[in-house]
């Protein structure tokens, strides 16, 4: 074999290694068997690839808030569900919501959403909380 040839797999075998661990999975950040509620404002929305963040601030009994930051999916999972900056399954900065999500496994306030409240009542799934969600 020579150089060349090797020099080709040798970079096939780094950009594999890459890919592999960039699609990371669910279970290694979320508790898989728990699931939370909280309701909140949304405080920050972020449609982006490869998975778009949503932040919502909920009040706290002792009058202080905590931020939540869930993980979306991606923002073509998203739009196929309806989910977007426009249209009646908007999100905004200042909505009152109630959010289904898994929740990190070290207690942090973090989370991979399933599912979305909005004031009104009506409700959408963003997630099953499947692996390949």
């Amino acid at each position: 074999m020579n150089k060349r040839t090797l020099g080709y797999v040798a970079l096939w075998a780094l950009m594999a290694g890459a890919s592999v661990q960039a699609h990371h999975s669910l279970a290694g950040v979320y508790d898989m068997k728990a699931e939370k509620e909280v309701s909140g404002t949304v405080d920050k929305v972020q449609f982006t690839n490869p998975h778009g963040s949503m932040s919502v601030a909920v009040k706290n009994a002792d009058g202080s808030s905590t931020i939540w930051v869930l993980t979306l999916g991606s923002a073509t999972a998203l739009a196929q569900r309806g989910v977007g900056k426009i249209g009646p399954n908007a999100l905004h900065n200042g909505d009152s919501v109630t959010v289904k999500f898994i929740p990190a496994k070290d207690g942090s306030p973090v989370g991979f959403l399933k599912s979305v409240t909005y004031a009104d009542g009506h409700t959408i799934v963003v997630s099953g909380g499947g692996p390949n969600d």
